[in-house]
């Protein structure tokens, strides 16, 4: 019996968007107007590398990078969560799926000592250049018409299934916990008997519910959470009965 836990980072395991906290770095903590209005839909990643070269090119440094993104809050509930799951482990495989980077991930779980919580980070790969610039790319290609280019989850999703099966490993039951527009793809990906789990209030959620006002519902079931001691108590729950 194995339960494999799929987890968003932005706004799911940390209570902020990494990617706009790191303008914390920046000059009077903001950038400018020009570069701020340059991100194109779908290019989010290619946004964020012209965000790095200007910090790089006014003096921000690795460590300063590094000191901000670690004092980036937990969601509420969040801690308890990963302690939990760490202590169960022979139950839980635990996979990180974002649009952030290995970078700023690889600081925060360190940083809190959670990085042996997880199985698998799948992330847009980064890395600090000779020059002391980070640098980021996409983390695949994709044909998938609903995602950013840089990153489809449900492929990343689908793929890593594929590779535990070959290696006899399979899911009771997975759980989806996300909270953005781009956790949507691979919840549809979920099967009866999976639970998708959207934060309360945010994108995934409404666009959920939009489904099944549609007549269009997702085939798992919808658990819907606001502190991860919901989710928690959800785990716990999923170990009695099993």
């Amino acid at each position: 019996m194995k339960f494999l836990l799929v987890f968003d980072f932005d706004h799911t395991i940390v209570d902020e968007n990494s990617d706009t906290w790191i303008v914390r770095c920046a000059p009077d903590q903001k950038l400018p107007n020009g570069l701020r209005s340059s991100c194109r839909p779908g290019r989010w990643t290619e946004y964020m590398g012209t965000v790095f070269v200007y910090l790089g090119d006014s003096g921000v440094q690795e460590d300063d990078m590094k000191r901000t993104m670690t004092a980036i809050p937990f969601t509420a509930g969040m801690v308890d969560l990963l302690g939990f799951i760490g202590k169960n482990k022979e139950f839980f495989d635990c996979i990180i799926v974002s649009d952030s980077n290995t970078v700023f991930i690889d600081w925060i779980l360190k940083a809190a000592d959670f990085h042996e919580v997880f199985d698998g980070v799948f992330t847009n790969p980064a890395a600090f250049s000779s020059t002391g610039y980070l640098t980021v790319r996409n983390f695949h290609a994709h044909r998938c018409p609903k995602c950013p280019k840089n990153l489809c989850k449900r492929k990343v999703l689908k793929e890593f299934l594929e590779k535990q099966l070959e290696r006899g490993v399979t899911y009771t039951q997975i759980v989806y916990i996300g909270d953005g527009g781009n956790d949507l793809c691979p919840v549809m990906f979920l099967k009866k008997g999976d639970v998708a789990m959207p934060r309360h209030g945010y994108t995934l959620e409404k666009k959920i519910s939009q489904l099944s006002r549609d007549f269009c519902p997702v085939e798992c079931s919808v658990l819907v959470w606001s502190s991860a001691v919901e989710i928690m108590s959800y785990l716990k729950r999923l170990l009695k009965e099993n």
